[in-house]
């Protein structure tokens, strides 16, 4: 899945030791630029691919992720995890035909095609004559 919005918080970098060495991991928190915009904590794992991807507070970012899910204690837990991070132009943010930022969340709604009203008619006049035939 993707997702492209900006950059809004850089939480702290966690670290340990696992039977296979050493590991580093690091979230982010994206804001979408949608009509009513969202947020989503993703994580980097690994030291080479934080340092690699070198998120900053502020850019413009498209990250490609992964969503898993795992228990504890009988609660279940999300984990969405970037694969990949690229910095996107700002002055782009938007402009290109096609995409629509938060399109992983759905697509935007089609605008309807705006055509003047037509003029209100008048009633037509009933004519006494008329039988209204309806059964009710």
């Amino acid at each position: 899945m993707e997702l492209q919005g900006k950059v809004i918080a850089v939480l702290p970098e966690r670290s340990g030791v696992s039977q296979r060495g050493e590991w580093k991991s690091q979230d982010y928190v994206i804001e979408t630029h949608d009509a009513y915009p969202r947020k989503m904590v993703f994580g980097v794992f690994g030291a080479d691919r934080i340092s690699r991807f070198n998120i900053q507070i502020g850019q413009e970012v498209t990250v490609s992720f992964d969503i898993d899910a795992h228990e504890y204690q009988g609660r279940w837990f999300n984990n969405i995890r970037a694969f990949d991070v690229r910095q996107v132009d700002p002055a782009s943010v938007g402009m290109q035909p096609g995409v629509v930022p938060g399109a992983a969340f759905g697509a935007a709604p089609a605008a309807a095609p705006t055509q003047p009203a037509a003029p209100a008619q008048p009633a037509a006049p009933v004519a006494e004559d008329k039988v209204d035939d309806l059964p009710f």
